[in-house]
């Protein structure tokens, strides 16, 4: 794999945006420690109970202590304070806004979703960017160990990765395109993650979930 596409990797939107809030230290008014509570609150929702996601009020009474209708909306919603959805519409490239309009949710609670796939994702994601710094994969290579680690992730998610129509982590749909060099739209690659992800819970014995549980282990989700 090139060098160039190495350093975009290591360099996506949603990564800088991710790593930007996570590495806030401070113990005062930490904003990503507060979209944690919310993260937390909703994926013990959609396990608990899979189907339609649950509502803004079943959110903030599932993050209590800390739950409240004010930070609940600091976080998720249109006027949210730091959303993924923002950086990419800044960066404002083509393949970004493809991303962004993707993603692009009219309800609260449905944000916080797409925002929770990724923070759930991540950590397979940078196990994932670490394999393939090890095994100097080619481009397919590392386009199938993606999949693999997607799988992986949806086996041990299975109501999370199903929420809003098995729309794939954000995070996962920018790596692909990038590894496709401009020969995949954006949207293209939701959909395409998407079908990976449908197939998987249609047939979860599927060969290359055996695999791919055996290349990759248990992964701790970001905290800051």
């Amino acid at each position: 794999m090139s060098t160039m596409i190495i350093d975009d990797l290591r360099t996506t939107i949603i990564g800088r945006w991710l790593e930007r809030l996570a590495g806030n230290k401070s113990a005062h008014r930490n904003h990503w420690q507060t979209k944690i509570v919310y993260f937390r609150s909703v994926a013990g929702l959609l396990a608990a109970r899979p189907g339609p996601a649950p509502t803004w009020r079943n959110v903030v009474i599932a993050a209590q202590p800390l739950g409240r209708k004010s930070t609940f909306y600091d976080v998720a919603g249109t006027h949210a304070r730091h959303r993924m959805l923002d950086d990419l519409l800044a960066d404002g490239r083509p393949d970004a806004m493809q991303i962004a309009l993707s993603y692009l949710r009219n309800d609260a609670v449905e944000q916080l979703i797409d925002e929770t796939k990724v923070w759930s994702y991540w950590p397979y994601r940078q196990h994932l960017l670490a394999r393939v710094l090890r095994a100097d994969m080619t481009g397919s290579q590392m386009e199938q160990a993606l999949t693999q680690s997607l799988i992986v992730w949806a086996r041990r998610n299975d109501n999370l990765a199903a929420a809003l129509d098995y729309s794939p982590p954000a995070c996962a749909v920018e790596d692909l395109t990038l590894l496709r060099q401009g020969q995949l739209a954006a949207m293209r690659a939701a959909s395409q993650l998407s079908d990976v992800l449908r197939a998987e819970a249609a047939n979860p014995l599927a060969e290359v979930r055996v695999h791919a549980m055996a290349t990759v282990p248990e992964t701790r989700r970001i905290e800051g």
